[in-house]
């Protein structure tokens, strides 16, 4: 028989403790022999720490990468991206390439963003070339909603840092907290008057090569009050951000639905009001991004075999049907606020830890890290292996040519899994769906 999976949390979850208890796997404390530990952010970064001198065995595996970091603190996800954008256009690749306004064709995927203080000056070129447009500011280390306030005056920023009760500027200019400002998206695609956002999980199970799956069942967050662009509702929270933890508060708050639609739900919307083909091209769209997203943090992120990560993906979608990348979280939350938010969370834990620890067994950390298919439960593949291009100036992203997503699987290249790089996509029988 075989031994069984020592874990421990710092997170008293129940989706994730009744997950462990049902593979009946045995609880510990941190100081015992461990296996399996889901950790907090906070906890990673003491695990991986020099100064502990803590090193992690061929049968222990955990929940984040040592600097998730690059990519789920919004100013390094930010800083990482632009390097992306600019090695591209060093290597001369076709995803680098612009229109006729300098814009990326493909790689346009986050909002205009700066750094403050750092980048103030470049921020205030850009906002007088735009004078009316709005911009949203957050701070780079806090979740939530917390912190976030929208500006369409400069004189608002130089007016926030006077007043600050707790000389937050002040402290970024001496780099203890820095901030990120973002033209907002003004014209956010609405349903039923009201804003919403996506939150969509990705599990990457190795930077080089990379590996990542989507999860089908992400959900939407709506506000609870109709969306305007009006001045005057500038400072209420209630349009503007889809949070959970600001949304509860308002007066029109259901505890029924929690405000969440799943993205199925979303999907068929979409396809009865803007059609089939728009919406698959959409979808192929945010599939891009978190590929994109992904490979642009691959070159910093440490690459430890020990740790898995499943990431949550926050994006909204304008007028237009684009997809922006507004942030990805390290620890997406794992409370319940509805009984299908419970089920939902439940079912993405059960799933996860199905495809890191095969079979329910000790983990073996030299492990391949692809799971055989039947494995993935509502995992779907976005990339298995990346390789170099042969074809590379052919390649065209999902919406612009016949180059994209084939079988689940994000073709920019050759993709060893078995997989007909030829066969129609539309005649696989493979949907790629939430």
């Amino acid at each position: 028989m075989a031994n069984k999976v020592k874990w421990v949390t710092d997170i008293e979850k129940s989706v994730l403790i009744n997950n462990f208890e049902k593979r009946g796997w045995t609880q510990v404390t941190e100081n015992e022999d461990w296996n399996f530990y889901w950790m907090s952010v906070q906890t990673i970064r003491n695990v991986f720490s020099v100064d502990t001198g803590y090193r992690l065995s061929d049968e222990q595996m955990v929940n984040h990468f040592p600097n998730h970091y690059e990519l789920t603190r919004k100013d390094l996800m930010i800083k990482n991206i632009k390097r992306y954008r600019k090695d591209m256009e060093k290597e001369g690749s076709p995803l680098a390439e612009k229109d006729e306004n300098g814009k990326y064709l493909y790689l346009d995927f986050v909002p205009v963003t700066f750094m403050l203080p750092a980048d103030y000056n470049l921020f205030v070129e850009e906002f007088r070339k735009s004078p009316s447009s709005t911009w949203i500011m957050k701070p780079c280390g806090k979740a939530q909603g917390k912190g976030i306030f929208l500006i369409n005056k400069l004189s608002q920023i130089k007016k926030w840092s006077r007043d600050s009760r707790t000389s937050t500027f002040v402290a970024a200019s001496s780099g203890k907290e820095a901030y990120v400002i973002s033209l907002y998206i003004d014209n956010p695609l609405l349903i039923g008057g009201k804003k919403f956002d996506l939150r969509l999980y990705v599990l990457v199970t190795t930077y080089r090569p990379l590996k990542c799956y989507m999860y089908k069942l992400g959900f939407c967050r709506f506000c609870t009050v109709k969306y305007t662009p009006s001045t005057s509702e500038l400072d209420n929270m209630f349009v503007h951000l889809t949070n959970v933890a600001i949304q509860r508060h308002g007066d029109d708050y259901n505890h029924v639905h929690g405000g969440k639609w799943t993205v199925s739900n979303l999907r068929l919307y979409l396809e009865s009001t803007r059609g089939k083909e728009v919406t698959s091209r959409l979808f192929d769209q945010i599939h891009w991004i978190m590929v994109q997203s992904l490979k642009a943090v691959a070159p910093v992120m440490n690459n430890d075999k020990h740790c898995f990560e499943c990431y949550g993906y926050d994006i909204i979608i304008d007028d237009k049907l684009k997809p922006w990348l507004i942030e990805v979280n390290a620890s997406p939350s794992l409370t319940s606020s509805t009984a299908n938010d419970r089920i939902l969370k439940y079912n993405l834990i059960n799933d996860t830890l199905n495809i890191v620890t095969p079979n329910g067994d000790i983990p073996d950390c030299r492990w391949n890290r692809s799971p055989p298919r039947e494995a993935l439960g509502n995992y779907q593949v976005l990339v298995i292996v990346l390789l170099e291009d042969p074809l590379a100036g052919k390649f065209q992203p999902p919406g612009r040519g016949n180059h994209g997503f084939v079988n689940n699987i994000l073709i920019l290249g050759k993709v060893h899994d078995g997989v007909d790089i030829n066969k129609d996509p539309t005649t696989s029988g493979s949907k790629i769906a939430p």
